[in-house]
């Protein structure tokens, strides 16, 4: 922006003269400057993720909870218990299916055995930040389940945001 300014000649006539503002010039320092990928690399992330390095591995997550997820299903487990590890609509969702599975488990008429578990191979991926989807293979006495999770990071702990188990 210009603004105006008087001064007198050798004459001593004023005249008047438009004097520029001194603008402000921003020089990058070659350190500021993110630096570029080799060609035919794509770009590295720089910005670490504070509170996703604090929580707990999200396998070691993702594996308690299907077994969790298991023992609601064979009934050795309220769904309350893992309330705080998921969102509401899975707790919804699975006491749904655990109603469902007590009353196919009473229909059946077989004394109830508490499930003997365990957790076999996680497969973990993170499609998004602050997002990991997992699945867990869970083995009982007579077969295997495949438990599907997704967490996702919310209060700063990981939480079940879906639960599908086949």
């Amino acid at each position: 922006m210009a603004r105006g300014a008087v001064q007198r000649d050798d004459e001593g006539q004023d005249r008047a003269e438009t004097v520029a503002e001194p603008t402000l010039h921003l020089v990058a320092r070659e350190a500021d400057r993110p630096a570029q990928p080799p060609e035919g690399q794509p770009p590295v992330a720089l910005d670490v993720q504070p509170l996703v390095a604090a929580l707990p591995d999200p396998r070691q997550t993702a594996r308690a909870l299907a077994l969790c997820v298991v023992e609601i299903l064979s009934g050795a487990r309220e769904v309350d218990s893992i309330a705080r590890w998921v969102t509401e609509d899975v707790h919804r969702h699975l006491q749904q299916r655990a109603a469902v599975a007590a009353r196919n488990r009473s229909a059946t008429r077989r004394p109830h055995r508490r499930p003997s578990l365990r957790a076999g191979s996680v497969v973990a991926c993170s499609p998004a930040d602050n997002v990991v989807e997992a699945t867990v293979v869970v083995h009982g006495r007579s077969h295997a389940r495949a438990v599907a999770i997704r967490l996702e990071v919310r209060n700063a702990r990981w939480r079940a945001t879906a639960v599908g188990v086949l």
